[in-house]
């Protein structure tokens, strides 16, 4: 029966993700025109943009005897060609970025395909070794990829956007000092408004990526920071205790940890919409343990194999390449708790 049944979930695998290569390569033909139509539109609005600004040069040298009309027509038409010509641009961004980051997506589809094409099912991986591992590095790169489209999508449609219309407020800002200094000075007023807050999401985003109090302070402080601001942005009451000594770990296992904490925190918010969790750790002499308990809807743990996403799995991948193990408990409607422990030997500095 598992001779039938193990190459039937190969082959399944190996079907999802042809498919889901088919439509990358869909969606990267249909984005392939967009970019050409969109290249088109930017090219006719940054020659009408130079048209309207040659024209200003020549209002600006008669400011004195045109009509106060005519000018702020002239102003109004130069604002409104800027503005078409910066959203034009961060859409052909957009359409760049996501272009690149299917062609890297395909790419990492193709290498997988071709591993599973050549190297047999799982079993006969199993048996030489190498064709696991590999396997196991090619959905490491896939869900590392992941993540970085992710945070350049965040940074595309905020910071990066934000920024587009900071130059634009400059700009109207700069031309209404001559004509209304109250309004120029609200326009300001926003530009400052809109500018800290970008600053801020700019802050959590870097934090996202890599957190600078992991590698300065350690995993407690930078898990207890992360866990307030997940409290803030999400709403969801998260309770936090530590047993044990307190102390750094070899930068790996911190990494790993705290990449398994936004998981599984991320897990019970968006997925299992949990009210509540529970998340504790005890660093042994020998060993770190980490318990996250949630009270949301919960799933059917017989059926994860079989789901496209790569968070548990990639989690209890990485947890038994440290030698450690895993245990999920969940049903439906009754939560989930994760369970996972990984040796860490008493090796480096106490935190003081």
């Amino acid at each position: 029966m598992e001779n039938q049944t193990e190459p039937g979930k190969w082959e399944l695998l190996h079907n999802e993700l042809q498919t889901e290569l088919d439509q990358y390569k869909r969606e990267l033909k249909e984005i392939a025109l967009m970019l050409e139509q969109s290249q088109l539109e930017v090219n006719k609005l940054a020659q009408r943009n130079a048209s309207i600004t040659a024209h200003m040069q020549q209002v600006q040298t008669q400011f004195e005897s045109l009509p106060r009309v005519d000018i702020r027509m002239t102003y109004d038409s130069a604002l409104d060609a800027q503005q078409r010509l910066f959203v034009m641009r961060g859409q052909l961004e957009k359409l760049q970025n996501d272009q690149n980051h299917m062609n890297h997506h395909v790419a990492t589809l193709e290498k997988m395909i071709q591993l599973m094409e050549g190297g047999g099912h799982p079993k006969e991986n199993r048996m030489r070794g190498a064709g696991d591992s590999a396997f196991t590095v090619e959905r490491i790169i896939q869900a590392q990829e992941a993540e970085r489209q992710h945070l350049s999508r965040q940074m595309h449609d905020g910071p990066a956007q934000a920024l587009s219309n900071f130059i634009l407020l400059t700009e109207i800002a700069m031309r209404l000092f001559d004509m209304d200094q109250a309004k120029a000075r609200e326009e300001l007023e926003n530009l400052k408004a809109a500018a800290t807050g970008t600053f801020q999401k700019v802050r959590d985003f870097i934090f996202d990526l890599r957190p600078m109090m992991l590698d300065d302070l350690g995993l407690m402080p930078t898990l207890k920071r992360y866990v307030e601001a997940f409290k803030e942005q999400t709403g969801v009451d998260v309770r936090f205790s530590m047993t044990g000594m307190e102390r750094r770990l070899e930068s790996y296992q911190e990494v790993m940890i705290f990449r398994a904490v936004q998981e599984l925190l991320g897990n019970a918010a968006h997925h299992s919409q949990a009210s509540q969790v529970k998340l504790s750790m005890d660093m042994g002499e020998n060993a770190v343990k980490l318990v996250v308990e949630d009270d949301g809807k919960g799933f059917d743990t017989d059926l994860m194999e079989d789901r496209p996403g790569l968070g548990l799995k990639l989690i209890r991948e990485r947890v038994e390449m440290m030698n450690g193990y895993m245990d999920i408990t969940s049903d439906a409607g009754q939560g989930t708790r994760v369970i996972f422990q990984i040796p860490a030997s008493n090796t480096l500095t106490g935190v003081s």
